[in-house]
């Protein structure tokens, strides 16, 4: 796949400023310029005048300190239009809630966003302390259950668009991560990382792949919690089986039909 930065339509200084909105993370207390540049690779000359417009525009706002920039209210406004805009999540709460309850474990469902997992919507256990990820926590595709669902869902159309701008060592590494994956979507349903290769090991976590009818590519859902409250046994024998149960709950509450394997 060509690079897109080659290609007439591609819209450089656009691509930047959305480079520059999801440099955000949940856990900021506003960045500077500076710092939006040391995540972007943006040069800081080109970052202030981009963060000069988006501020205009209101997707950027000055906090209490005057050198720093948080999302503002028509990032928000947009951030809202897209959330309403995926039913299933609404429509899976229930189910979802019903399995945080009944493992303990904390459940949410992730996006894939650059190179990474977005998670974007959690269900916590009532009364019960598990592990605390919040909703923008950014997840690795490869050293994680959730990024070994996603992966093993692609179609080989969608790995070919993910995988074409790394060089031929990573597509081949990424190539053989994905066959690993989906052997073990299609023998378990669910993925579960590598303890030795996982990128946190104090947390165990099991997922698994949904295709939406409203969204252009898979999704994963996945079910976490410490080490000490989910074994690796326990995550393979009893919840990553409960988390299966529940998106074939979604499926018929959804009427879907299709599996979120590519080819089943």
């Amino acid at each position: 796949m060509p690079d897109l930065k080659e290609d007439k339509r591609y819209a450089n200084t656009l691509a930047r400023g959305l480079r520059i909105l999801r440099a955000f993370r949940p856990t900021d207390d506003g960045l500077s310029n500076l710092q939006i540049s040391d995540r972007t690779g943006i040069p800081r000359s080109t970052v202030s005048r981009l963060t000069f417009t988006l501020c205009a525009l209101g997707y950027l706002t000055h906090g209490r300190h005057h050198d720093r920039y948080r999302l503002g209210p028509s990032a928000l406004a947009l951030g809202n239009i897209a959330a309403a805009s995926f039913g299933f999540v609404e429509t899976a709460t229930p189910i979802m809630q019903a399995l945080a309850n009944e493992t303990k474990t904390l459940v949410g469902v992730a996006i894939h966003d650059d190179d990474r997992m977005l998670l974007v919507k959690t269900w916590r256990p009532e009364n019960t302390t598990t592990v605390w990820l919040n909703v923008g926590y950014r997840i690795p595709l490869s050293s994680s259950s959730t990024g070994a669902a996603y992966l093993g869902a692609l179609s080989d159309a969608e790995f070919e668009k993910l995988t074409g701008p790394m060089d031929e060592s990573s597509r081949s590494e990424c190539a053989a991560l994905r066959m690993q994956f989906q052997d073990m979507l299609l023998t378990r349903g669910f993925a579960i990382a590598d303890t030795a290769k996982r990128f946190n090991a104090s947390i165990n976590a099991i997922a698994s792949p949904y295709r939406p009818t409203d969204f252009a590519q898979p999704v994963a859902f996945l079910a976490s919690a410490r080490t000490e409250d989910l074994t690796f046994e326990r995550a393979q024998t009893e919840v990553g089986p409960a988390l299966v149960n529940a998106l074939y709950q979604l499926q018929d509450v959804t009427g879907q039909q299709h599996s979120a394997l590519p080819g089943i």
